[in-house]
Parts: structure tokens; C-alpha cells; sequence
């Protein structure tokens, strides 16, 4: 098996969401297709205008005042704004959202190995649990529990493994997370002495995608 060496040393594997198992752009820009088409609709403005300039917009800047630059390009004030949060908590894609080729390995070999899945979700837990249900998980998802951090007192990575480690009987040593970046060591952030990331073991999306 291609990642033994992972399944081998841990027996629990943690993973984040966006840009690590599945390209997050991948969610964004389908909501944006779809809310091009509602306005196209409901304002007779070209759809595909739309996406593109959003698209664009993304691609440069990320998603940060996507909004306010569309409204303002193609004049639709603030009627839409709530449209266009909704579509982001329940929109339906046309297409799955397909995880990376070595996460899906990685998870395999996991559920495989007979370990648990863990997913920490970060951000709206309406949003995060909307790209969850469309993710194409290959059956997976009845192996996988699921974490959202803003759940926690603290919104943190820490507290949120902590909270694993607890309920699961697990030592933090004995966790793999696989993440966009290195765990930021905060000692503030954990209440146990035995869950301050120091021990934890860890492997960047980046790290996964060369072993």
C-alpha cells in the first residue's frame, strides 16, 4: 500500500476541508454559475458575462468583496446579496465535488486499515456541510465523522483535536492531520495538558501529493 508508512504509525487520521481534500474553487465557482443564471433570469443580464467577470475576480483576488465588485459592474445593488448567501449555505451543484486523487488513496488505505476518519470543517457550519454532502466520497462517508470547529468555545484546531482525542480515547501522538499548513503550536488554546499539538503528527496537502 502506497501510504503504509502513514497507516502503520497512526491510529487516527484528522483531515481539514477546503484546498485539502477537494479544490474549494471547485464549490465556488459553481455557486457563482448558478447565481449568474438567477440573475440572467430575474434581470435579463447575460449569465455567461456574469460568471466570467466572477470568475475573474476570484481567480485575482479570492473571494473577498466578490459581491460588491459584481453588484457594482452590472448594477444590481443590494437586492440580491441574500440570494447570493443562500446559494452559498444550499445551493445545488450541477456537478460533485471530486476529492484529490491521494487524499481518496490516503482514506482508503485508512478505512482499509479499520482506523477512524475524522474531518474538521472551518468557516459557516451551514456552508461547510453544504460542500460535504456534494462531495463524491466514494462510500466513504460512512467511515467519516465530521467536526465543525465553530462548535468549539474556542473555534480552534486544538480544542477541536483535543475534543477528538477525548471522546475517542486517543493520545494526540497517536493522530495524523492532514492540512493546508503545519499546526500552529498555542498552548492558550487547549485546556489538557496532553492535546497542545506539540506531539501531534502532521502532513501538509502539499507534503501528500510528493510521498
Amino acid at each position: 500500500m502506497k501510504y503504509q508508512q502513514y497507516t502503520d504509525n497512526s491510529k487516527a487520521f484528522i483531515f481539514e476541508l477546503d484546498d485539502v481534500i477537494y479544490p474549494e474553487k471547485d464549490y465556488l465557482l459553481q455557486v457563482y454559475y448558478l447565481f449568474a443564471q438567477f440573475i440572467e433570469y430575474t434581470e435579463q443580464i447575460d449569465g455567461p458575462e456574469i460568471v466570467s467577470f466572477m470568475g475573474e475576480i476570484y481567480a485575482k483576488e479570492g473571494t473577498e468583496g466578490i459581491y460588491e465588485r459584481t453588484a457594482a459592474q452590472f448594477g444590481l445593488g443590494e437586492k440580491y446579496r441574500v440570494n447570493f448567501d443562500l446559494l452559498h449555505r444550499n445551493a445545488k451543484l450541477p456537478l460533485k465535488l471530486l476529492l484529490f486523487a491521494p487524499v481518496l488513496s490516503l482514506m482508503q488505505e485508512v478505512k482499509a486499515a479499520g482506523k477512524p476518519l475524522f474531518l474538521l470543517a472551518d468557516g459557516d457550519p451551514a456552508i461547510q456541510l453544504n460542500k460535504i454532502r456534494q462531495i463524491e466520497w466514494n462510500g466513504l462517508e460512512l467511515y467519516l465523522k465530521v467536526y465543525f470547529l465553530a462548535e468549539t468555545a474556542t473555534r480552534s484546531v486544538a480544542e477541536t483535536i483535543e475534543l477528538i482525542g477525548i471522546q475517542y480515547d486517543l493520545r494526540e501522538e497517536e493522530l495524523l492531520l492532514v492540512g493546508l499548513n503545519k499546526p500552529i503550536v498555542n498552548p492558550e488554546y487547549a485546556t489538557d495538558v496532553n492535546f497542545r499539538l506539540k506531539r501531534l503528527n502532521s502532513l501538509t496537502i502539499n507534503e501528500l501529493f510528493v510521498s
